[in-house]
């Protein structure tokens, strides 16, 4: 796939097993962002930690982000930041005003409800224990995004049996070709 891409992965980082770590092996130009603190994630120092990351890119990225990251992406999307980004692809949307959200992630509530300036794809399961499907559908209504529901896929992670994930690469695939066409 002929992208810049930045992975992110959400709180506790993406395993061996995970989806992203499959693709980035795939795809060694590829760069997942590193974050100081993956166990107690602060909003305000991811978003940092994001910005300093897209200034590297030696274009606008694609962002590829998994749960709590997808909220990361809106915050940053209304950050000071001067930087811009090619488009994001948000898989299994965390939400930070959720009875499960984790209460190690600081900062990341309300949930920021504004359309993204740039193309995007929400990716949701009908079961997952981070978000409702119609929380989901309406984060993706309020992002602009398109949104794809993928029936009964927990977390869409490793631990729901989403290693490989051709279809989610294939999806990615098509939000490249929009960037770029």
């Amino acid at each position: 796939m002929d992208c810049d891409v930045l992975t992110l992965a959400g709180i506790w980082n993406s395993g061996p097993s995970h989806w992203q770590t499959h693709w980035e092996q795939r795809n060694p130009k590829w760069k997942r962002v590193a974050h100081r603190d993956w166990n107690n994630p602060d909003c305000r120092e991811w978003v940092d930690e994001l910005d300093a990351a897209i200034a590297m890119s030696e274009g606008p990225p694609i962002l590829v982000a998994h749960s709590l990251s997808c909220g990361l992406v809106a915050h940053w999307a209304r950050s000071e930041s001067a930087l811009g980004i090619g488009g994001a692809f948000l898989v299994a949307p965390a939400d930070a005003e959720g009875p499960s959200f984790p209460s190690e992630a600081v900062g990341f509530a309300p949930m920021q409800l504004h359309k993204l300036p740039f193309p995007s794809i929400v990716v949701a399961s009908t079961n997952d224990p981070y978000v409702s499907i119609e929380r989901a559908r309406a984060f993706a209504q309020a992002w602009g995004s398109r949104f794809v529901e993928i029936g009964e896929a927990g977390h869409i992670n490793g631990d729901s049996g989403y290693g490989e994930w051709p279809e989610g690469e294939k999806l990615l695939g098509e939000l490249c070709g929009q960037v770029k066409g």
